[in-house]
């Protein structure tokens, strides 16, 4: 897959390749279930738009490991772990980046690679709304990048974590926090053809 350099904005698929063995982990199996399939028309729409998207996992503690290994053990696992690992398998063209801690930013590369690609916004999806996602959303303000984090496509262990993560999101971070449907400001410099690709369809 070809990408067009530099793209303003980045999806970032943050711990969905998971085998969620830990306590509260069947239920944020559910829910990540249930947004995956939203994340994956974000992903084909930012596929459409040649636009970045980087996986971003938890290496959960696996030292030694890679996210090749990662995707191929939720792969053979079995319930939801395999669902979404096979629906929302990484393309060629896809980067991925592991993790060691909640944030995407802390010791990692990412802030690296989001600049060799000239990333100014930052579009979050995946897990937990509540730990990750919003440990990431926090750095990512830091770094004064702009945040959409559409409120379908991130899951909780329950609602009420998903919503007050949200609400701190929108309150005290300034992020975007509407639906997948909706068109925040995204690529204000990009050709119009980028723009459409990542427009959804009505």
């Amino acid at each position: 897959m070809r990408r067009s350099a530099p793209s303003e904005t980045a999806l970032l698929i943050i711990d969905m390749m998971n085998l969620f063995d830990f306590e509260g982990g069947s239920a944020l199996a559910k829910s990540a279930h249930a947004c995956s399939r939203v994340i994956r028309r974000l992903r084909d729409r930012f596929d459409d738009a040649e636009a970045p998207v980087i996986y971003v996992n938890d290496n959960f503690s696996h030292w030694q490991g890679d996210f090749r290994e990662l995707v191929a053990a939720c792969e053979t696992a079995e319930g939801f772990s395999s669902r979404i690992a096979r629906g929302l398998a990484p393309r060629p063209g896809h980067y991925h980046v592991l993790k060691p801690k909640h944030s995407c930013f802390l010791g990692t590369p990412l802030a690296i690679l989001l600049a060799k690609l000239g990333v100014r916004q930052l579009v979050l999806t995946g897990i937990a709304a509540d730990s990750c996602i919003l440990a990431t959303a926090s750095d990512a303000n830091m770094h004064e990048l702009a945040l959409w984090v559409p409120g379908d496509a991130v899951a909780a262990i329950t609602r009420d974590r998903k919503a007050k993560a949200l609400a701190l999101i929108k309150g005290s971070l300034g992020g975007d926090v509407r639906g997948s449907r909706a068109i925040p400001t995204l690529f204000p410099s990009a050709p119009e053809s980028q723009k459409a690709a990542l427009a959804p369809s009505l």
